[in-house]
């Protein structure tokens, strides 16, 4: 698998964008508009390297409250969006029409269905990722593009709002945020909140290349500066330096 795109690249990684980023990290739940914005055109941009966007009929697995409906609606997608909380899907208003609650892990849409498939963030959040993840391949049409993003547990936010106590046991890290604030996180150790690490999904995506069910077109980490991707290749180090990891595949 490279860790370099096949097309020329016009979305530039640079150290100024992963410092730009991260610092959007400390806006996620006291200003969500602007966490989630900023992350939504930097998608739109990264994505845009890999799929045409105009047109295309896109599903979003976890698509939340509408930031990045419509950051890829002005990018010319027919976006269409899955999420199992109601509440994440109404935190903006009405939940917008071309919207379906349902389980990533079983979505409810035919094979073949959409152009691209997309989920930012949300493979951490559900107790079988992998199976989420085929769930896209099997909707996403042969030649479509299917992009995961997900934030790894031994990564410095691998814990979300308890980070960094989570290198100390993801139990033990929520236990002392609800002692400490007295309210539960938001996402919750075992419940809403599990462990997946840079070498599974590696792992997963060489997999699915060996079964000729896609081709791996890239593997990236997410925030980090392009002159820093080669770390992908260092077991044990990349756990720890990748925030964040995208896999990028066509299914054929």
């Amino acid at each position: 698998m490279s860790a370099q795109p096949r097309t020329a690249r016009r979305w530039r990684p640079g150290l100024r964008r992963s410092v730009r980023l991260l610092r959007e990290f400390r806006y996620e739940q006291p200003d969500p508009a602007r966490f989630y914005t900023a992350l939504a055109e930097d998608s739109v941009a990264q994505l845009s390297e890999y799929a045409d966007l105009s047109g295309a009929r896109f599903l979003d697995v976890g698509g939340g409250p509408g930031y990045f409906r419509d950051a890829f609606t002005r990018a010319g997608a027919t976006y269409l969006a899955l999420d199992s909380d109601v509440g994440e899907l109404s935190g903006l208003g009405e939940i917008a029409e071309g919207t379906v609650v349902g389980s990533g892990m079983r979505l409810p849409f035919r094979d073949d269905a959409v152009d691209v498939c997309y989920s930012s963030n949300v493979l951490e959040h559900v107790p079988d990722p992998w199976r989420m993840a085929a769930e896209m391949v099997r909707v996403t049409r042969p030649g479509g593009t299917v992009a995961i993003s997900y934030c790894a547990w031994w990564g410095p936010w691998g814990g979300h709002e308890t980070s960094p106590w989570h290198y100390l046991g993801g139990h033990r890290a929520r236990r002392r945020y609800a002692r400490r604030l007295g309210v539960q996180p938001k996402n919750r150790y075992g419940e809403s909140l599990f462990t997946i690490t840079v070498g599974a999904g590696l792992r997963w995506a060489r997999q699915q290349g060996e079964l000729g069910t896609v081709d791996v077109v890239d593997v990236l980490p997410r925030y980090n500066p392009r002159w820093s991707w080669w770390l992908l290749r260092v077991p044990v180090v990349r756990e720890v330096v990748t925030w964040n990891l995208v896999l990028v595949l066509r299914k054929r």
